[in-house]
């Protein structure tokens, strides 16, 4: 069973959803706007990407462009960040057992097959 960090008013997550629906992969959603991340979810997501902290961030949000670009941040200030914004968090995530992957595009969605 996969989980999908999804934002039904992201292109690219919905992108990453209709790829799981139409490749008939089992699947549950997790609306992360509206059921928050905890700092122990998204560090254990982070550490199952691979990606660093500030990879997971968007940085075409106005939040971003305004508050924290060019700023230098700790993983754990990352973190805190994202769970605050969660807008912010680069979506969508697909996880599978103990590996996740951002999936853009969405056929990176088979590397956890």
């Amino acid at each position: 069973m996969m989980t999908i960090y999804h934002n039904p008013r992201c292109a690219k997550s919905r992108a990453g959803l209709k790829y799981l629906e139409e490749n008939n992969i089992e699947h549950e959603v997790r609306l992360y706007l509206k059921d928050n991340l905890s700092v122990n979810e998204l560090t254990t997501l982070l550490k199952q990407t691979g990606l660093k902290a500030e990879d997971l961030v968007r940085k075409q949000e106005d939040y971003y462009k305004k508050e924290l670009k060019g700023k230098e941040f700790s993983t754990e200030e990352w973190l805190q960040i994202l769970i605050e914004n969660p807008r912010l968090l680069q979506r969508p995530i697909v996880q599978k057992g103990q590996k996740a992957v951002l999936a853009q595009p969405p056929e990176k969605i088979d590397e956890l097959k």
